[in-house]
């Protein structure tokens, strides 16, 4: 049977723990260690030496624990099964995370659910071996930041989910204005969730929450945006709103002209939008309505955006061309 007389790993960074295959060793193999690594021995299930970066001659002189477990005469060759678990130490800033379905949350600003999505990015370095390969990864040929994010998965979703939600409603964080908070809040998970990772050996380097927002084509969300840009026009315009709707309306209606026997309908409304137009023009200048029809009218009394016509208080339908009031 061949002997392993040296072992080493140069494996992708996304993998933090990787086990040798459980080929047999000698006294006198290498086991060689890169930078940011550790080689663990494990004997029968138990954790022994941590072994780091450099070149390492197993010698029953340097790994005395191992050689008494083995019980093979000092500075024999005799193969021996034991396992060794490379653990990559290098910090790795590049673990993604995100909610799988959105969070309802009551917005405080104007009092209805929306559907809150986050997503964000953390950095974590294993900062005790042993911990890492006994508790997390086991007996797995390798592990990696994958599954340690789907391993964190349930813990992070639930902290963050119940942070932002509660963030939001006690500070009456506007969800369309969350961005500037995003920093504070990615701090403050940081803290909360440092602990949870360091039970198992790994230490949080940062924690990001890049995101939170809203999906665009929710009919909540269209609905709340919609009354908000009409909103904003109403501020701008002021009393000239009503005026602007208005005169839509009027524009809309003369443009409507077709053939056919629909042409003498549109014609009317054409004209009865300009009449309409002409009337508000006049009270805009301060005079009379311009057409003539409603001269003599009293004062405050309303037109028919169609014909231009008086219409009497309270009139749902215009007398005289039947058009419906508003």
């Amino acid at each position: 049977m061949a002997l392993i007389d040296r072992v080493k790993y140069d494996g992708p960074a996304n993998v933090l723990v990787w086990r040798h295959p459980p080929d047999d060793l000698s006294w006198g193999t290498q086991v060689i260690v890169n930078q940011a690594q550790e080689a663990i021995f494990f004997k029968g299930g138990q954790a022994l030496d941590v072994l780091g970066p450099g070149t390492h001659t197993l010698r029953t002189a340097n790994i005395p624990f191992l050689r008494t477990l083995i019980k093979v005469p000092f500075g024999g060759e005799t193969p021996f099964a034991a396992e060794i678990y490379y653990v990559n130490k290098a910090v790795n800033l590049d673990v993604k995370w995100g909610t799988n379905s959105p969070i309802p949350v009551l917005d405080p600003k104007f009092n209805v659910f929306l559907p809150v999505r986050a997503f964000g990015q953390f950095g974590i370095q294993i900062a005790d071996s042993k911990a890492f390969v006994t508790q997390l990864s086991a007996t797995n040929p390798q592990f990696s930041t994958d599954q340690l994010s789907n391993y964190f998965r349930g813990v992070l979703l639930t902290k963050a989910k119940d942070y932002i939600a509660e963030t939001i409603v006690k500070e009456k964080i506007n969800l369309l204005e969350i961005a500037a908070h995003l920093e504070e809040m990615s701090g403050a998970l940081q803290a909360k969730l440092a602990q949870d990772f360091a039970t198992y050996g790994v230490k949080l380097v940062n924690f990001y929450l890049n995101s939170v927002d809203v999906p665009e084509d929710d009919d909540t969300v269209v609905r709340l945006k919609k009354a908000l840009a009409d909103k904003a026009e109403l501020d701008i315009l002021g009393d000239k709103y009503q005026q602007k709707r208005t005169l839509d309306v009027m524009e809309k209606a003369a443009g409507n002209e077709g053939g056919g026997a629909g042409a003498g309908i549109g014609m009317g409304m054409g004209m009865g939008a300009g009449l309409g137009m002409g009337q508000m023009m006049g009270q805009a200048m301060g005079g009379q309505p311009i057409g003539g029809a409603a001269a003599g009218s009293p004062a405050g009394a309303k037109f028919c955006a169609a014909c231009g016509k008086p219409l009497s208080a309270g009139a749902k339908f215009c007398a005289e061309c039947g058009g419906k009031v508003g």
